[in-house]
């Protein structure tokens, strides 16, 4: 074997044994997590480097039964689920909206409204939390899921708008106007070029958006936290964080919180990559 080929074939195997050892480091906590959640404590106390938990543990789900039931995390995700997708929606539908305009249309306003769409966060979370806490106080918002969803849309609304705003700039303008020109009207071509050649960025947002309302822990513990009925997953979780829970229920909390964002994330993954070459100008 002359020395380049050993060179290139020590090459190739480094580079397998690096992403093997990365991979490794990034899988195996969360598999951890997902090994202690079944466990009973009294099992980890006995055994507490057993990498994997019997089949009685998957089969009876008593830690899961616990969290979900006796501390009571089907409210929870309720809760999560109504509020994420809300607020997934109407970003999603607003920022493609308001994308567009920026993007396309020419208006009085239209070059400071673009530089000035992600001014907000020049602003630290924490350093908003006052005024709005008065500000929704004093408009009876407080404790309602309705309030925490504004401020989520408020929140994920500026980078919603300049992502896709970015992306429809890259889309050829003379597909748009040839469907002007076969009779359609804004919203047509809206729905039937530019949203089907920017479904990569729209799926981005969707997903980027989802997460932050699904996890996001500040602004619900500031508005929600006097009312445990109306509590979101991240608050939920925080209360597992005691001497009273068992830790293998806070580990099956931690997991039932992940999972929906796996979930979301592969339905979303095969629009990634779709529409980067749907369609083009031809002749």
């Amino acid at each position: 074997m002359s020395r380049e080929r050993f060179e290139l074939t020590l090459i190739k195997v480094l580079k397998v044994l690096g992403i093997l050892f990365f991979g490794l480091m990034a899988i195996f906590p969360f598999y951890w997590m997902v090994v202690l959640s079944f466990r009973p404590l009294q099992e980890v106390l006995l055994e507490p480097v057993r990498l994997w938990p019997t089949w009685e543990n998957v089969r009876t789900l008593s830690t899961y039964k616990g969290v979900l039931f006796e501390q009571g995390f089907t409210r929870f995700i309720r809760n999560s689920a109504f509020v994420s997708l809300i607020t997934m929606t109407l970003t999603v539908l607003l920022a493609i909206l308001g994308a567009y305009a920026v993007a396309r249309l020419r208006f009085r306003g239209r070059d400071l409204m673009s530089s000035g769409i992600l001014l907000i966060y020049m602003f630290p979370a924490i350093m908003l939390a006052i005024p709005l806490f008065v500000v929704f106080q004093r408009l009876g918002l407080r404790n309602s899921l309705s309030g925490l969803i504004i401020v989520y849309m408020a929140q994920t609304l500026p980078v919603a708008l300049y992502m896709l705003r970015s992306y429809f700039q890259t889309i050829p303008a003379d597909l748009e106007e040839a469907g002007l020109i076969d009779g359609c009207n804004r919203f047509a071509v809206i729905w039937r070029i530019t949203l089907p050649l920017s479904m990569p960025a729209v799926a981005s947002v969707a997903l980027y958006t989802f997460m932050i309302a699904w996890n996001e822990f500040l602004f619900a513990l500031l508005f929600l936290l006097e009312r445990p009925q109306v509590w979101t997953l991240s608050l939920g979780v925080q209360q597992l964080d005691n001497f009273e829970v068992p830790k293998t229920w806070l580990m099956a909390g931690s997991v039932i919180i992940s999972v929906p964002v796996i979930a979301i994330f592969s339905f979303f993954e095969r629009f990634l990559t779709k529409g980067l070459t749907a369609g083009a100008v031809k002749g």
